[in-house]
This record gives structure tokens, sequence and C-alpha cells, in this order.
């Protein structure tokens, strides 16, 4: 299905488009299904893209030459995925963006945007609302690995995603949250247990 009313809904409560620019902007996306485990970004490629996640999951994470995996975001329905730095400098990513269910998003490709920029003014605004939302993201993420321990991130990250224990492995979770396994499931079963009468 390829409905795009609800990107139209976050598009026009970010910037302010005309009808006509709305059906210019809505030709320009690409509507695309991705299988679980299939990846929309490949860490040392250039990310030339923004998409919006209509229906899905997705992770962020790098991996290094041993196997390790570095989990660093998640995206899921009504945000917006990409690597912005990547894309921003043109340089290759240091970043995978894969599917961890069957999703779907539309996808505008740094060629499209460039010209729908000089196109349609308007969009700046959405764009740099985007670039501002992942910089304050990292800027938080960076603060709460310095300041915050690891149970109150997990609380953090339960508040504001609370479906993401049914949709993300733990290993991803925990990664994310700078811990082992072991300790998640300590924090999980101590944060139960403090939760009961």
């Amino acid at each position: 299905m390829t409905d795009k009313q609800d990107l139209k809904q976050q598009v026009e409560s970010l910037c302010s488009l005309s009808d006509k620019e709305w059906q210019t902007f809505a030709a320009r996306l690409n509507y695309r299904e991705i299988k679980k485990g299939d990846y929309v970004l490949y860490q040392d490629r250039v990310c030339d893209f923004v998409a919006f996640v209509q229906s899905g999951a997705f992770v962020y994470f790098r991996s290094l030459e041993n196997g390790t995996e570095y989990t660093t975001d998640f995206g899921f329905n009504g945000e917006w995925i990409g690597d912005m730095y990547s894309r921003l400098n043109g340089i290759p990513s240091f970043l995978n963006i894969k599917a961890l269910e069957d999703s779907a998003i539309h996808i505008l490709y740094q060629k499209d945007l460039d010209e729908l920029l000089s196109a349609i003014p308007a969009l700046e605004k959405l764009l740099r609302i985007l670039v501002e939302r992942a910089f304050l993201k990292i800027v938080r993420q960076s603060l709460h690995f310095q300041i915050v321990d690891a149970k109150e991130r997990y609380l953090k990250l339960m508040e504001e995603s609370p479906e993401i224990l049914q949709r993300v492995p733990l290993y991803h979770i925990a990664n994310y949250l700078g811990i082992a396994p072991k300790s998640l499931s300590r924090i999980r079963k101590n944060t139960v247990k403090g939760r009961q009468p």
C-alpha cells in the first residue's frame, strides 16, 4: 500500500506547502518495500537519500572486521531514516541501516531533493528540522552515556519507544544502551520487580 497520508500530515506540520507543491514533492518519492534483514544503507557507502518510514523498524549499526557490532539508533513508523552526516558531506557512511521487520518506506534521493529545494523553497525548513532533530538526538545520547546510568537509559528508552521490546532483538537494545545482554536482563527483571505492589 503506497498511501502517503501519514507522510503528508508530517510534512505539512513542519512546512507549509500548496497542493501543487505537495504533488510535485510526492511525485519524486520512491515507494519501496523492504524485507526483514535487507539493508537500505551499507557502511562505507555514501548515503544519497532520506526516507520516511511508513511501516516497519530499522536498526543503525557499525560492523567491525572481528564481527562486533555497535548499535547506534533505531527508526520506526513515522520517523525519517538516513545518515545525515554522510548525505550532507558526500562522504562514506560509518553505519549500516537494516530492516528488523518487513517494512515500507518513501525514499527521496539526493538528486531529486536538490531539484525540489530549488523548486519549492519551503522544503528548506523541512530539511533543516530533520537535521536539527538528528543533531539533538546525537547530543542527548552522548550526554546520557556520560551522566546517566544504564537503568535510567533503559527506562528512558522504554518511555520513548514502549514497543521496542517486541520489535527489536534484545542484543541490539543492550548494545544501544552500552551494556551486556545479561545486564539488560537484570535491569528488566529488577524494573518489573520494582513495579510490583
